[in-house]
């Protein structure tokens, strides 16, 4: 019931953020009609196909995200004629075509509807076109709604959660609708603006329609700075007692040097995994008297990857102790859900504890996990007793296993902690050059991407260069855009990268799965000694499998630098970049 509450005060917060200005004018333009019969159905009809698309964009897949594009087209036409019916009424009286007089109908006149005559329909009809295009930014509490979703599947709850978001901001923007009715009444009485101000909501409208047929509500407004609205989202959820981008556990100093570690809650089962590589199958009783580390990863995750030598040196030395460690493979991306896929990470990674495949997040729903990497820390008893997110702070763990141990009455050997250098991709990150982010190239989760005219979705499309400032990117040659993967079409296609970073990762794949070649260039040079471990000097490499490319490895003063990668083979797919 919580969660419900937190989607519905999520959705009231949306009237704050940049993401709502795009069809604040679908709404206004019915502002100064009765709003039982003209506002609450044009509210109702968003909420609800909001709802229902929002659902099926997270958990449909493909054809889920075609039948919502040319749903947002039609209701970009639709509304478009709306908004030149209110610009000019003359033009109501000339359209004798189907789909025009539909937009002429939905502009009925004020003399109707101070007549009491008005419909419902229209206002209702005009909330789905509006459901269909509104694209809220994604604060905290829709990112949790959202991954639940994802992770879950369609369920019943998934849309209802959805639904008390859009009920939210139905209910905020019912709160400005009677305040904008007001205005509007007293403007018509006291000049008669009634005729201006019916002109000037259908500018809005057009000016509405123009920013989402460019992509402005999902691209320039989505990256504006939201950061109060989601700091008062993060209180709201404290506030009632969930957990909304939680944290690492606080261990604090006790006595004796030893850490205060209070117990989390028990250990969850291990039943749903799909497979086990390098053990058979592993139960929460089986586990009793040891003490355990859990840790989510996925093996295109450049975070995981540089965990994971700390992972393995303290599975080495402490598993004589008592420690077992166990690694949740939870995947990402398609690719990763291959059992063989999986199985050469993990000798190619010199692994060897057990690694469970959770292709059904059943492990990562029981833990109630969000993050790659996440270590767990579980003691002799089969209690969590700390957890961990992201990197870093390795001696920290360290100490929390050797505690758990001793508590245990297995005291390891030696008082000096793991001393770990991973080497290639798995080395730790200058984070002190550390300015770009994660960046997808799949158009779900596609950020500053600079090529003219967009990413064109679900089919081929020849990209042309941009000039590019920090973080943006760029295609040029012919593409197929995906929501998570980019394919290319021809030869020569690219992809260019303006970033600052000591390494330039990119995980890429083989949609055919055979060999395929590429080049790289550095500020349109060969890399030479800034070459990444899979490429050579003159930045020559070869796709051999889907997994992350360490493709940049800068050895001296670290700036602003220009990427490129050109593909010499069509079937290249290209999926996400990290840095470090």
């Amino acid at each position: 019931m919580l969660l419900f509450i937190l989607a519905y005060l999520g959705g009231i917060l949306t009237i704050l953020s940049p993401c709502i200005l795009p069809v604040l004018p679908f709404v206004f333009a019915r502002a100064n009609r009765s709003f039982l019969r003209s506002s609450l159905p044009l509210l109702v009809g968003m909420a609800l196909t909001f709802a229902l698309v929002a659902t099926l964009a997270a958990v449909g897949g493909g054809w889920a995200v075609r039948a919502n594009q040319a749903g947002r087209w039609a209701a970009v036409l639709l509304l478009g004629l709306f908004g030149l019916t209110l610009l000019f009424p003359s033009l109501s009286d000339r359209m004798t075509r189907p789909l025009v007089a539909l937009g002429a109908r939905l502009s009925q006149s004020a003399d109707e509807a101070a007549a009491g005559r008005e419909r419902i329909g229209p206002s209702f009809l005009i909330g789905i076109a509006t459901g269909l295009l509104w694209a809220p930014c994604a604060g905290p509490i829709l990112g949790l709604i959202l991954t639940g979703a994802a992770l879950q599947g369609a369920s019943a709850g998934t849309t209802l959660l959805l639904l008390a978001y859009a009920l939210g901001a139905a209910t905020s923007l019912a709160l400005a609708l009677l305040v904008g009715g007001r205005v509007f009444a007293a403007m018509k009485r006291s000049i008669g603006a009634g005729e201006w101000v019916r002109r000037a909501l259908g500018v809005l409208v057009l000016a509405g329609v123009v920013a989402i047929a460019l992509g402005l509500d999902t691209g320039y407004l989505a990256r504006l700075s939201t950061a109060r609205t989601s700091d008062f989202e993060q209180g709201l959820a404290r506030r009632l007692g969930m957990s909304v981008a939680e944290g690492s556990s606080a261990a604090t100093e006790g006595a004796n040097g030893r850490l205060n570690l209070p117990v989390e809650r028990a250990m969850p089962e291990l039943a749903g995994a799909s497979v086990w590589l390098n053990s058979p199958p592993l139960t929460r009783e089986s586990l009793r008297g040891k003490v355990v580390l859990v840790d989510f990863w996925t093996y295109s995750c450049i975070n995981c990857l540089r965990s994971i030598p700390y992972v393995k040196a303290w599975d080495e030395r402490y598993r004589r102790d008592g420690l077992v460690v166990i690694g949740v493979h939870a995947p990402e991306f398609a690719f990763e859900r291959d059992v063989d896929n999986v199985r050469k990470a993990v000798a190619d990674l010199g692994i060897a504890y057990p690694v469970a495949l959770d292709n059904d997040y059943a492990l990562w729903r029981a833990f109630q996990n969000n993050y790659w990497p996440a270590h767990y820390f579980i003691d002799a008893q089969g209690r969590v007793r700390y957890h961990h997110y992201g990197e870093g702070d390795y001696a920290g763990s360290e100490r929390v296993i050797r505690q758990l141990l001793a508590e245990a009455g297995h005291v390891p050997a030696g008082a000096a902690l793991s001393d770990v250098k991973g080497q290639g991709a798995e080395a730790a990150a200058a984070m002190a050059n550390l300015q770009s982010p994660e960046t997808y190239v799949g158009y779900a989760r596609a950020e500053r991407f600079a090529s003219p005219g967009g990413l064109v979705h679900d089919k081929a499309h020849d990209y042309a260069a941009a000039p590019l400032t920090l973080n943006q990117w760029s295609l040029a040659g012919s593409w197929t855009i995906g929501p998570l993967v980019a394919l290319v079409g021809k030869a020569g296609a690219r992809i260019a990268f303006r970033f600052h970073a000591r390494d330039l990762h990119l995980v890429l794949g083989s949609a055919g799965g055979r060999p395929l070649r590429f080049r790289v260039t550095l500020d349109g040079k060969a890399p030479g000694a800034a070459a990444g471990s899979d490429v050579n000097a003159v930045g020559e490499g070869r796709i051999d499998g889907h997994r992350l490319y360490q493709l940049i490895r800068q050895p001296g003063a670290i700036g602003d630098r220009n990427f490129e990668i050109l593909f010499l083979d069509p079937g290249a797919q290209a999926f996400a970049f990290t840095f470090g």
